[in-house]
């Protein structure tokens, strides 16, 4: 690889790393109602980027994918099926009846981790353009789209590390999870540059997938925790995270 495929593929990872490394400078315990806020910014990120980073590229992509439209719907409820499925798995597994018992932080690190795999299959889809040398991706292309996907996974790394903090998880461990969240991407990155073709076609059911997975996990654990009555706090850090990732998916 040359030095832009290999700065396109690790770049994104480096951009997951800074946001989870907030973990490092924050209080080991937070106050209730900035755990609130913390769940309403992350359910705020994560709804926007499901919708901009994730179902509309889906949507766009679908016209030239096998199966068009069915790929997107198919691909958004098994995301959503996936995430219900580890769930009673995971219950299962716990060998308790009670829901409640499992962390809704686990179920947001693993429909982060979800949604990171399609950005990092758009990189390497996108690195095997550039490296074909015919033109339909430039350098600046390139980088522009790693650059952009690294921008957005900042507050993707710091919605995993602080809500690990703050249930009294050690801030080494808990930045290490964020991170980790992230490398995914560079993984998922390498495998589309070896198999470029094939997972181009299976791209809008891999982005609308993510997308369930994300939207489900933030209807089930985050919302209603951000929401929950007397502070409204929740619900303005909703807004908030919303309309930051939204203006960043735009921009960028």
């Amino acid at each position: 690889m040359n030095l832009t495929i290999t700065a396109a593929v690790f770049v994104p990872f480096f951009g997951t790393t800074m946001g989870a490394a907030l973990a490092l400078l924050c209080k080991k315990r937070f106050p209730e109602r900035l755990n609130r806020v913390c769940g309403g910014f992350a359910a705020g990120v994560m709804t926007a980027a499901s919708v901009w980073s994730l179902l509309l590229p889906a949507i766009e992509q679908a016209a030239a994918a096998p199966f068009g439209m069915t790929a997107v719907l198919g691909g958004f409820l098994t995301g959503a099926a996936g995430m219900i499925v580890t769930e009673k798995a995971v219950a299962a597994l716990c060998r308790k009846k009670d829901r409640s018992v499992i962390s809704g932080t686990a179920f947001m690190i693993l429909a982060v981790t979800l949604h990171n795999i399609p950005e990092g299959l758009a990189v390497g889809v996108a690195c095997a353009g550039y490296a074909a040398g015919d033109g339909t991706v430039t350098a600046a292309g390139l980088t522009a789209l790693s650059v952009g996907i690294a921008l957005q996974n900042i507050p993707e790394g710091a919605i995993i590390s602080l809500p690990l903090l703050a249930e009294g998880t050690g801030r080494l461990k808990s930045f290490a999870c964020g991170a980790a969240s992230g490398a995914v991407e560079p993984a998922a990155a390498l495998l589309a540059l070896a198999a470029a073709a094939p997972v181009r076609r299976m791209m809008p059911f891999f982005l609308s997938a993510a997308a369930g997975a994300m939207l489900y996990v933030t209807a089930q654990e985050l919302i209603p925790e951000a929401s929950a009555p007397p502070s409204r706090s929740g619900s303005v850090s909703f807004m908030a995270g919303f309309t930051l990732m939204m203006a960043m998916d735009v921009l960028l």
